[in-house]
C-alpha cells in the first residue's frame, strides 16, 4: 500500500458559489480521480450536479476513498445556498463560512490530511458582518487554540508558490499606509523564520536562501529615498542571520525577479502585498498555489478570486486548484513520513 492510500482525503471548500470554483472542482476532480489526491467537497451537491458532476453525497470524511474514481464526493451543507454564476450573493455568506469551519474541523481531529480552500469574495463576507480580511486571518483564528506540532512556529503566512518562484509579504490584506506602519523588524523575523522553517520541512530544501525585499525604490538608495530599509529591514536581516537563516537584503525590489536573480534564493520575503503577488502571479498566474504557513495544519488555494466574469460560461481553468491538490496533498504525504520516522 502507498502512503498516499493510507492518507485520509483532503477537505475542498465550496468558495463563493457564483463564482467558479464549482466549475473547477469539477474538472479537477476529472483529472484526479485516477491518480488522486482523494479529496471530498463540502458543498450544496445539488449544485454540482447542475454542474455536470457525478456525485455521490458522504457523511463522513472516510468513505471518500471508496467513491472517488467513480464520483465526487460531497458532504452536504446545512446552511441553504442561493447561486446565480457570477452573482455573489451575501445570503451564501453563512453556508460559505460553514464549509471552511468543518474543513478546518476535519483537518484539525485528522480525518482530512488538509484543508483546500475555493476562492472566497471578500467584499460580499465583509458585507454580511465577516470579521477578517480574507481567509488566512479566518484560518489563523480558527487553529489560534490548537497547539503547533512540536518543533513548528506559528505564524499565518501567505506563500504564493509556483514551479518558478515561492514569494512571501510580510504585510497581507492593508492598504499601503497601514501596511507600512505595521512593519516592523520582529514582524519580518517571526515571518521569515515560519518560511524557512516550512522551505526545510515542507519542501525539502535542506538549506533555505531568503531574498530579503527593500520597501522603497532602490532599497531607500542609502535613504535618499526613504529611512526604511536602514531602520527596520536591515536590523531584521541581521536578527535573522543571529537565528542562523540564510537572508540576503534588502534588496531593490524592480531587479529581484528576473530569471538569473532568481537562481539565487528559495523564497522571496517582500514587504507589501503586490511587491510578492505580482511577479508571482505573473510567472505562473495559472499554475501557482496559495499556501498557509504557521498554521497546525495544511491549507493551499488557487491563487485566482473568485473570477464572477467568466463563471457560467464554461472556460475556467483548474489548473490552479489542481496544483493546490496536489501540493497539499504532497505536503501531508511529507508530513506522515517525518512523523513516522
Amino acid at each position: 500500500m502507498t502512503l498516499s492510500l493510507i492518507l485520509p482525503p483532503l477537505a475542498l471548500t465550496m468558495g463563493d458559489p457564483g463564482g467558479v470554483g464549482g466549475e473547477i472542482t469539477v474538472k479537477a476532480w476529472r483529472v484526479l480521480r485516477e491518480c488522486g489526491p482523494v479529496f471530498f467537497l463540502i458543498d450544496d451537491p445539488t449544485r454540482l450536479r447542475a454542474l455536470g458532476a457525478d456525485v455521490e453525497e458522504i457523511s463522513a470524511p472516510t468513505q471518500a476513498h471508496a467513491i472517488f474514481k467513480k464520483a465526487l464526493p460531497v458532504m452536504a451543507l446545512k446552511a441553504p445556498t442561493k447561486y446565480t454564476p457570477g452573482v455573489s450573493d451575501i445570503a451564501n455568506t453563512k453556508a460559505v463560512i460553514e464549509s471552511i469551519e468543518r474543513a478546518v474541523a476535519f483537518s484539525l481531529d485528522g480525518s482530512a490530511a488538509g484543508v483546500v480552500t475555493n476562492p472566497i469574495q471578500k467584499s460580499s463576507l465583509l458585507a454580511h458582518g465577516f470579521g477578517f480580511p480574507g481567509h488566512t486571518e479566518f484560518l489563523a483564528n480558527l487553529t489560534k487554540d490548537t497547539p503547533m506540532p512540536e518543533g513548528r512556529q506559528r505564524g499565518a503566512v501567505m506563500m504564493l508558490a509556483g514551479p518558478q518562484l515561492k514569494t512571501v509579504p510580510v504585510t497581507i490584506h492593508q492598504s499601503v499606509k497601514d501596511a507600512i506602519k505595521s512593519l516592523t523588524p520582529d514582524l519580518i523575523v517571526e515571518t521569515a523564520l515560519v518560511v524557512a522553517q516550512s522551505l526545510h520541512e515542507d519542501f525539502g530544501i535542506a538549506a533555505p536562501r531568503l531574498a530579503i525585499s527593500g520597501l522603497n525604490p532602490h532599497a531607500g538608495e542609502e535613504g535618499m529615498m526613504g529611512a526604511e530599509d536602514a531602520l527596520i529591514i536591515a536590523p531584521a536581516i541581521d536578527m535573522l542571520r543571529e537565528f542562523e537563516v540564510d537572508a540576503r537584503g534588502p534588496l531593490p525590489a524592480d531587479t529581484m525577479f528576473h530569471e538569473e536573480a532568481r537562481e539565487n534564493y528559495d523564497a522571496a520575503i517582500c514587504m507589501l502585498h503586490d511587491q510578492a503577488l505580482i511577479p508571482a502571479k505573473t510567472l505562473s498566474f495559472h499554475d501557482a498555489v496559495n499556501v498557509t504557513l504557521g498554521l497546525p495544519i495544511i491549507r493551499t488555494s488557487p491563487d485566482h478570486g473568485t473570477a464572477l466574469d467568466i463563471a457560467g460560461k464554461g472556460v475556467a481553468r483548474s489548473d490552479s486548484l489542481i496544483a493546490a491538490l496536489r501540493l497539499a496533498g504532497e505536503m501531508a504525504m511529507g508530513r506522515c513520513a517525518s512523523h513516522d520516522e
